[in-house]
Parts: structure tokens; C-alpha cells; sequence
């Protein structure tokens, strides 16, 4: 009985999420609602040489992609990338869901993730320190 009455909050809490969502305007807001963003943290190159991840000072992780932006040449460095966020309506809604979940203890890493199309970066530091 337990388990049925956390799953049917887990839904109605998921259900509220998703309204929340979709009503609100991708560019006002906290975390997840703006489309375009500025994130600071260490560029990291992945061993396959073609993926870039972005660990953010703010605990969050985005996977980069630039088609105009050389970011190899800024791997191991601390940057400040700016781009939008790819699929930002699912994106806002995953992000409204980990909220909820954080918030009825049925989630303990709230930190962002996302994808992100980098069109500038700049380079805070030589180092991720």
C-alpha cells in the first residue's frame, strides 16, 4: 500500500510538472527555463575526441556541440560558454520533474544536465581547477 501511494504522487506530482511546463515561458526563470544560456565551468575533451562535456561550476553537466566554435582548442580549460539549449520544452520538463521528485525526497541529485549548441565561448582560465 505503501509503495502504491508513492507512485500515485510520483504521477501527480510528474502530471503537475508537466502543466507547470508547459505553461511557462522558456526565457524567464531559474534553473531549465531559459533557452539561451551563459555556464561557466571546465571543458572537458571525451576520449573518443569527438564529444565535448561541460562540468559547470553549479554542479551541472552539458554535453556541447558547435558547428562555428572551435571548443577542442579550450579542453581542460575553465570557460564561459554561451548557446542554447537544445529541445529546451523537454528539456524545462525533465528538469520541473527532478524539481519535484527533490522536493517529495524520491531524489537525491537534483543538479542540472542538458544539451547544449554552443555558439561562443570564452576562456576563464588555462586550468580546471
Amino acid at each position: 500500500m505503501k509503495n502504491i501511494s508513492r507512485w500515485l504522487l510520483c504521477l501527480a506530482l510528474v502530471i503537475g510538472a508537466a502543466s507547470w511546463a508547459m505553461a511557462q515561458d522558456n526565457d524567464s526563470g531559474a534553473k531549465g527555463k531559459a533557452t539561451a544560456r551563459t555556464i561557466k565551468g571546465c571543458l572537458m575533451q571525451a576520449d573518443n575526441g569527438k564529444d565535448f562535456v561541460l562540468k559547470a561550476t553549479n554542479g551541472s553537466k552539458w554535453d556541447l556541440e558547435s558547428d562555428t566554435v572551435s571548443l577542442a582548442e579550450h579542453a581542460g580549460h575553465t570557460v564561459a560558454v554561451t548557446g542554447t539549449v537544445e529541445h529546451a520544452t523537454a528539456h524545462n520538463l525533465k528538469e520541473d520533474t527532478k524539481d519535484a521528485m527533490a522536493d517529495a525526497h524520491m531524489k537525491k541529485d537534483n543538479t542540472e544536465s542538458g544539451d547544449l549548441k554552443v555558439t561562443n565561448v570564452r576562456m576563464i582560465s588555462d586550468s580546471c581547477k
